[in-house]
């Protein structure tokens, strides 16, 4: 399996490290509301540039960060390419500028911040919303399986597309995609029969 963002957590002794997770969270949402509204190319920039400087003083293992992030940086050079063409190249600076900033910003608080204090940190947030009907645990729980997920239908991507270059069919979306989606499926029903095994979600 390659390196997984959700994996990346670095212990550490910076004030990020120390930060409370609930602190993190919200800071991560108020910068990724001011990095949207705040338009223009150089904004852009140096918001890429704050974001960066952030993940090098959390002390990231950049090679392994950027590994991890390899999917996601090509996705948005495939979008900027994709925005020079219909916008412009400002534009696109702006867009691809927002995008890895945002990028950066939630590895840095992966690298600093185990997932579970993460989702503690979530089940704590939303206990005001218990009174209206909101179970900030079955909440917290689904997205700690959301956030698990990603990493693991990545790799499941990259075995079926491994064995179809295996077997020579590495042209064939076929031989790629049903392994694929049988993999998917078959882990998604082990993961519910063991929420069901263990009384959740009945």
């Amino acid at each position: 399996m390659s390196a997984q963002l959700l994996g990346l957590h670095q212990p550490g002794t910076t004030v990020l490290h120390r930060l409370p997770a609930g602190a993190k969270l919200l800071g991560l949402m108020v910068a990724s509301i001011v990095v949207v509204a705040v338009r223009g190319p150089v904004s852009a920039l140096v918001f890429v540039a704050v974001a960066a400087a952030l993940l090098v003083w959390s002390g990231a293992r950049l090679g392994l960060t950027l590994r991890a992030m390899r999917w996601l940086l090509l996705t948005a050079a495939i979008l900027g390419a994709w925005t020079v063409w219909q916008n412009g190249w400002p534009r696109a600076i702006e867009v691809v500028g927002d995008l890895v900033a945002l990028i950066l910003l939630a590895t840095t608080m992966t690298v600093t911040t185990p997932v579970d204090e993460v989702m503690d940190a979530v089940a704590r947030g939303l206990r005001p919303l218990r009174r209206v009907g909101v179970d900030p645990e079955a909440v917290a729980l689904a997205f700690s399986l959301m956030l698990r997920a990603i990493p693991t239908t990545i790799a499941l991507a990259e075995e079926s597309r491994d064995a179809a270059l295996a077997r020579g069919l590495e042209r064939s979306p076929r031989a790629r995609l049903i392994p694929f989606v049988v993999r998917v499926v078959a882990r998604a029903r082990d993961t519910g029969d063991a929420l069901h095994a263990r009384g959740i979600g009945d």
